[in-house]
């Protein structure tokens, strides 16, 4: 009998391969990065073969540390950094271009386009998301319009387009030789061109972007067997059985199954996600809506979404552009050597602004600088950032639900970061909880295949998996709360407007 479930977990910056029981609990895994190519200023690319070797490989490191075969494993599931576009020959398999990342923004000038006849929000009743860089539909536009040949052979039938979760399965399971061309929901609702309310593709919005239907994956459920892998592979014959896109699979993973429930990842970007259950409610407050999970043929369950483009990216930038530390889990140490941070703020708005802003014009900025300032308060400024992002977010989602948030369940791989969480808790006046696992978007793409073949009977014993680590309380009182909150909006009005015709 099988023992386990397989988590693929294909992220911004690194492939995962991760093993888990039947109690939730990690057994093993494998882990390679991938390049970032940056092109351009404000462009960000992927090598999508570089990937699926990665894919590969990491699959093979988890089996072996565990000292597993294909036949100790149930299922495998599925979970992707969402927006970020592929677009392929269906008979080599080859891309026609590399990946353009969910953090691309070359797409602006498609965007302005499409929104001179009705604005930003011209598609949001139908498809929940503004006109926006972010999202794969004006990815796709832009590779049939600046990639040569691409558009007379998309109209010929010949191409494919897809997240990376769609590009993994379909090579996952034969790729040129009969590889399942499928989606999730949670995916297809992160493109602009599904119908919320239908789960499907718009033929009318389809028509608007002049992208040939043909070229896109079929809408399929959050937990199904989608196929099995090829037989070439190490898990030959496993179902592929699970996708959910990352953030979603984060809040599966986190067992916020219900209306009401929400969790908040901190990883390259922050993302929360606030469960809205089968109701579908549209934001006035700079949300996205979104679909959170469907199993099987029930009724999608959808969600609000308050997405952050710059979080742990930031740090990541410290250390490699500024080369402020050496090592990521260092930004915590040079925090720690001051008391505050000094009178600066640390505005990342390295592509724009996302939720609840959405400000394509602004760009990065830091205020507060005087001769005082040192690294630790820069240090402890880009720390904050998260945690005043994520504060924002959930003032919108408390606005539009109409219920305050009681309490902020957390994840990602910035939330080994005490000081970070300790600050969080402090800036929201709310717990903020961490979980025993922390790696609850490859659990939840795992709950999600472990449920369509049986390994795993219910949500409800998924929820009973799910057990907490810590819980930081807040320290600061209401006062100091609104001033730092205050001080924090004022930095990021001084982030508008830097884009214009002569700057992008």
């Amino acid at each position: 009998m099988a023992e386990y479930v397989l988590a693929i977990d294909q992220g911004t910056t690194s492939s995962r391969a991760i093993l888990f029981d039947h109690d939730g609990l990690v057994v093993s895994s494998g882990q390679l990065e991938h390049r970032q190519i940056l092109p351009r200023p404000g462009w960000v690319e992927h090598d999508p073969l570089e990937i699926w070797r990665n894919v590969r490989e990491v699959i093979g490191q988890a089996l072996s540390k565990a000292d597993v075969t294909r036949h100790d494993i149930a299922a495998v599931g599925i979970t992707n950094q969402r927006e970020t576009t592929v677009v392929w020959n269906r008979s080599t398999g080859e891309p026609v271009y590399n990946a353009i990342v969910w953090q691309d923004t070359r797409t602006q000038p498609i965007v302005d386009r499409l929104a001179k006849d009705g604005g930003i929000e011209r598609f949001s009743l139908r498809v929940g998301l503004p006109l926006a860089t972010y999202f794969a539909g004006t990815k796709l536009v832009w590779i049939l319009e600046n990639v040569e040949g691409a558009r007379a052979a998309a109209e010929a039938g010949e191409l494919l387009f897809g997240t990376i979760d769609t590009w993994v399965l379909w090579n996952l399971t034969g790729g040129p030789d009969g590889g399942v061309h499928a989606t999730d929901v949670t995916n297809a609702s992160r493109t602009l061109f599904m119908d919320l309310e239908t789960c499907r593709w718009d033929d009318e919005i389809l028509s608007t972007f002049d992208v040939p239907r043909s070229m896109l994956p079929e809408i399929r459920s959050s937990s199904e067997v989608y196929g099995v892998v090829e037989d070439s592979s190490l898990l030959r014959r496993v179902p592929v059985a699970g996708i959910l896109g990352d953030q979603q699979a984060a809040t599966f993973g986190q067992a916020a199954f219900d209306a009401g429930e929400s969790k908040n990842t901190y990883g390259t970007g922050n993302f929360l996600i606030f469960n809205t259950g089968e109701r579908i409610v549209h934001s006035t407050n700079g949300l996205l809506t979104t679909v959170g999970y469907r199993l099987g043929d029930a009724a999608p369950h959808y969600a609000l979404e308050g997405s952050i483009a710059v979080t742990g990216s930031l740090v990541q930038w410290l250390r490699d552009n500024l080369g402020l530390i050496a090592t990521a889990a260092e930004i915590e140490t040079l925090a720690a050597t001051v008391a505050d941070n000094g009178g600066v703020y640390f505005v990342p708005a390295f592509s724009g602004l996302f939720a609840p802003h959405w400000r394509p014009d602004a760009r990065g900025v830091i205020v507060g600088l005087t001769g005082f300032v040192n690294r630790g308060h820069l240090a402890r400024a880009a720390l904050e950032a998260t945690a005043f992002q994520t504060a924002e977010v959930i003032e919108a989602v408390n606005a539009d639900s109409g219920v305050a948030l009681a309490e902020l369940k957390v994840d990602g791989g910035m939330v080994a970061n005490a000081t970070l969480m300790q600050f969080q808790a402090d800036v929201l006046g709310v717990p903020v909880v961490r979980p025993v696992v922390t790696e609850t978007t490859a659990l939840g793409a795992a709950y999600a295949a472990g449920l369509a073949v049986g390994f795993w009977s219910s949500l409800g014993e998924l929820s009973a998996n799910w057990h907490e680590d810590t819980r930081w309380l807040p320290r600061i009182d209401a006062a100091e709360r609104s001033r730092q909150l205050r001080l924090w909006k004022k930095a990021v009005t001084r982030s508008y407007d830097w884009v214009d015709d002569d700057v992008r």
